[in-house]
């Protein structure tokens, strides 16, 4: 395949370099991209994974549109870290038995979760295992690669990517979510059924993002000028009942079954708050109190997502990737969902990028705290990242979001402190708690520190159990 003869350089350290989903999906937006020519360097506490990567990345190297990147396995954070431009954070806090006991823990005292990854008592546990690290790694950005830009793709999001600027507060971070795609992706399918034949994509659509990350909002839908919002809340009030997508997956599709919704928790809310709900139903629902929606989940036609299948699901990832590396797979370069690619190649000077990001509140979300991390658009531009001013929630919905805005910012704070004292009545504020007996709730948060208390921090799991 020929390749183009130059790229704008850039360096990217990728932490968590042996994943199997995000890393793969770079190298294929690297592949399919021709803005730049990229050295990258995978750093992962399994070294056997990033070598897997960097056999992987050669072989999509082989089949770039532009300019090849280099991949290259290293043994310490801090020779990812030399140099970088960029730094790109992808983890697993713990193991999938960890987050098997986050959701299985919490349904034993009746209290469902539809993903357990960003609020909500799995949420809560998996920021305690992650935030100790996530410090660690915004110290080492510190020490080693001060003046890079560092985007954040782990959850529970907001807590980790203010965890990064609690070690570092001069840090170039953003974090990173796709979850604002699926509303856009509705509006370009409006859009294309208007006009009788496929003219649009998601990325034409602009929208105006406020709120917490998987907790999304869009006041502003628009396409070339044209107002999008009626059309979108057409849609939502004729499919509030039956639910839409676009097409229906197979009945055998095991991902669509547990990562698709038929969008009517995002509807139900844009009926109750008047502004349109961009996530994905699943988050979406973790958010309010369980009786809303998580305990009638059938009902309102979404999944709660096994960890069993999420088990078998990389376990397929897994055989994928050790294709790839020993060639019995081609690799194909091909554009991703993701945003990333677009936001890396406007740091460089290759145009300007806009997309929705979570990033400390600098006056940017009305009515949210200053510094708490909030999801808005902002202006990806050469050396700089612009937050775009969002306006304000609606009052009902800012007060929901502004009460878990503030128990992640102050769960933050108690464990970079080590001030873990208030921990079991913050866990215990959660709508998703709330309701339980106060010893029921006391006897869960005990339960969940135990089953995971070989992956915090001694003092931690002492006081917090």
């Amino acid at each position: 395949m020929k390749h183009s003869e130059y790229g704008t350089p850039v360096k990217i350290a990728y932490i968590g370099g042996g994943s199997l989903n995000w890393a793969l999906n770079l190298m294929s937006d690297l592949a399919h991209d021709t803005r730049l020519a990229a050295e990258v360097r995978l750093f992962d506490i399994d070294r056997a994974a990033a070598d897997r990567n960097e056999r992987i990345g050669a072989r999509f190297a082989d089949v770039s549109r532009g300019t090849p990147a280099r991949y290259q396995a290293v043994d310490r954070i801090e020779h990812a870290l030399d140099q970088a431009d960029v730094v790109v954070i992808s983890i697993l806090p713990g193991r999938f038995a960890d987050m098997a006991n986050d959701i299985a823990i919490p349904a034993r005292y009746g209290v469902p979760q539809a993903v357990g990854d960003t609020v909500g008592p799995g949420g809560f546990i998996r920021a305690l295992r992650a935030v100790p690290i996530f410090l660690e790694i915004g110290a080492a950005i510190r020490d080693h690669a001060p003046n890079a830009f560092v985007c954040n793709l782990t959850n529970p999001m907001s807590v980790l990517t203010g965890a990064l600027y609690r070690a570092f507060p001069d840090i170039r971070c953003w974090g990173e979510c796709h979850e604002v795609t699926k509303i856009r992706k509705i509006a370009a399918w409006i859009a294309n059924r208007d006009a009788g034949e496929d003219l649009w994509e998601f990325r034409d659509i602009a929208v105006n993002v406020l709120g917490i990350n998987h907790f999304t909002f869009v006041d502003s839908i628009t396409l070339a000028g044209r107002d999008m919002m009626p059309a979108y809340g057409k849609l939502a009030a004729d499919h509030a009942n039956i639910g839409w997508r676009e097409r229906e997956p197979s009945p055998d599709d095991e991902h669509a079954r547990y990562f698709e919704d038929r969008n009517r928790v995002k509807f139900d809310l844009l009926n109750r708050f008047g502004i349109a709900a961009a996530a994905g139903d699943r988050h979406l629902a973790e958010f309010l109190p369980a009786g809303e929606y998580l305990k009638s989940h059938a009902d309102w036609d979404f999944a709660l997502t096994p960890v069993e299948f999420r088990i078998r699901h990389q376990d397929q990832r897994r055989r994928r990737a050790e294709d790839l590396a020993n060639g019995r797979t081609a690799p194909v370069a091909g554009r991703s969902d993701e945003a990333l690619i677009d936001q890396i190649a406007a740091l460089m000077g290759q145009g300007k990028h806009i997309s929705n990001v979570n990033l400390p509140n600098r006056g940017q979300m009305d009515g949210l705290d200053t510094d708490a991390i909030v999801e808005t658009n902002a202006v990806f531009l050469k050396g700089r990242i612009v937050p775009v001013n969002a306006g304000r929630l609606p009052p009902e919905l800012e007060k929901i979001v502004l009460d878990h805005s503030r128990r992640q910012t102050q769960l933050l704070a108690a464990i970079a402190d080590a001030d873990y004292g208030g921990l079991t009545p913050l866990f215990c504020s959660d709508p998703l708690v709330r309701d339980l007996t106060e010893r029921d709730a006391h006897a869960m948060f005990r339960e969940m520190i135990s089953s995971t208390a070989h992956l915090l921090p001694h003092g931690l799991a002492v006081e917090a159990a």
